[in-house]
C-alpha cells in the first residue's frame, strides 16, 4: 500500500512538470553521456581486469541507459572514493550493492529500495542505487524505470 501511494505521488507531480533537477541532470544526460559510478560488489556489480563492467546493477544501468538514449562513462572505484565524486558532481549514480543504511547518505540521495541482498550472517538488506542529492527528476525517473523492470509496476 505504500509502495502504491508512494507511486501515485510520484506519477502526479510528473504530470505537473515536477520534480526538478537542481542541476538539470535528467535533461543533460537523456541523448547525452550518464557518468555511472561503480564498486565492485558481486552479482550487483563486476569489474573485470580489462576494465569489463557486469552484474545485475551494471544490466539495469545499460538497460536505463538505453531507454533514455545515453551512452554510460562507467568509473570503477571504492564505494568512498565515489561518494566523494558523486558529492563533487562528477558522477550522476553510483551502484555497487549500496544497501538504504550505507554510511554515504551525506554524500548522495538513494533510490527507493529494488530488491534484498542477503548479507552473510543470513540477514537481508535492500539494495539502492545513489544519484546526486537534489536531482529528483532523475531519480523519479531512474525509480519508475526500476518499478517497471522489477514487475512492481
Amino acid at each position: 500500500m505504500t509502495a502504491l501511494l508512494a507511486l501515485c505521488v510520484i506519477t502526479t507531480g510528473c504530470a505537473s512538470g515536477l520534480p526538478r533537477d537542481s542541476q538539470g541532470t535528467l535533461d543533460r544526460v537523456t541523448g547525452g553521456v550518464l557518468r555511472v559510478g561503480i564498486s565492485e560488489h558481486p552479482p550487483f556489480a563486476t569489474v573485470g581486469a580489462d576494465g569489463q563492467v557486469g552484474g545485475e546493477e551494471a544490466e539495469l544501468v545499460r538497460e536505463y541507459a538505453a531507454s533514455i538514449d545515453a551512452e554510460i562513462d562507467w568509473m570503477p572505484g571504492p564505494e568512498s572514493a565515489l561518494a566523494e565524486a558523486m558529492k563533487a558532481g562528477e558522477l550522476d549514480v553510483v551502484i555497487g550493492g549500496f544497501t538504504e543504511d550505507s554510511p554515504f547518505t551525506g554524500d548522495m540521495a538513494f533510490t527507493r529500495p529494488y530488491t534484498t541482498l542477503e548479507r552473510p550472517d543470513g540477514s537481508t538488506a535492500k539494495v539502492v542505487m545513489g544519484v546526486r542529492p537534489g536531482e529528483n527528476a532523475l531519480m523519479v525517473d531512474l525509480e519508475l524505470f526500476l518499478a517497471r523492470t522489477t514487475g512492481e509496476i
